[in-house]
């Protein structure tokens, strides 16, 4: 199958989702293969409750190579919402067609919302491995000086080098830690504000520019959100 600029294989199980402007093209199917696409339009969901709820659907925005990958008992579950929607399609138009199939639709993704966060821990190997490389990016990040240079690290940067949809991102460490990306980035920086207030006799001004901040007020204040104390609170109490 090829998505966007790139080539991919599938295994029976697997399923994925994309958003409308994305190219999908060149899909080979094998005669024993089973599967299907449900093709959806945007104005098909025009005034009703699922058009706002879609965007809470975070795997439309993961990258292909993060699919959701289905069980046997979980296949069977999507299977069955999928025959119910392509019997509700050959079935004569009624007043209540659009509400039935969109019902349906709704039900297949909230299961799918189910299944991910459930792939977030059994799949939780994978996903330690990526939470250390990110701790470990954000280490060397402060530790060599590119919060001087560059300034704060950005969601966007932080998949970017770890290869990962920024949703997914987030999605997964909110599944690991119950935060969020940047949440988890603040927690880091002020791991590393605490070190350095400890151990090293510069400003608290100095050390806000070191870790990326423009101005000082800014790093006070979320390091007082985060601790309860002023970066000189903290430090006079290690004195």
């Amino acid at each position: 199958m090829r998505y966007g600029q790139t080539t991919y294989d599938f295994q029976e199980g697997g399923m994925f989702f994309s958003s409308p402007g994305q190219p999908l093209t060149g899909i080979q199917v094998a005669e024993e293969t089973l599967g299907f696409t449900l093709l959806v339009h945007p104005d098909f969901l025009r005034n009703y409750p699922l058009d706002a709820k879609m965007k809470h659907y975070g795997f439309f925005s993961y990258s292909v190579t993060e699919s959701l990958h289905l069980s046997d008992k979980e296949k069977l579950i999507i299977e069955g919402i999928a025959s119910n929607i392509g019997d509700e399609l050959e079935t004569a138009i009624d007043d209540l067609s659009q509400d039935v199939l969109i019902s349906q639709l709704e039900l297949m993704l909230n299961y799918s919302q189910r299944f991910y966060k459930r792939q977030f821990i059994t799949r939780k190997p994978i996903n330690n491995a990526l939470l250390e490389k990110l701790d470990q990016l954000l280490n060397n990040y402060f530790d060599d000086e590119t919060a001087l240079l560059k300034g704060l690290p950005s969601v966007q940067y932080l998949s970017d080098e770890l290869h990962v949809s920024p949703r997914y991102l987030g999605d997964m460490l909110r599944a690991l830690t119950g935060q969020n990306t940047q949440q988890h980035i603040h927690n880091k920086l002020i791991e590393k504000a605490k070190e350095v207030l400890t151990f090293s006799d510069l400003t608290v001004g100095e050390i806000a520019y070191q870790l990326g901040f423009e101005h000082p007020q800014s790093f006070n204040k979320l390091f007082k959100s985060k601790t309860n104390f002023s970066p000189l609170e903290f430090r006079a109490s290690f004195n």
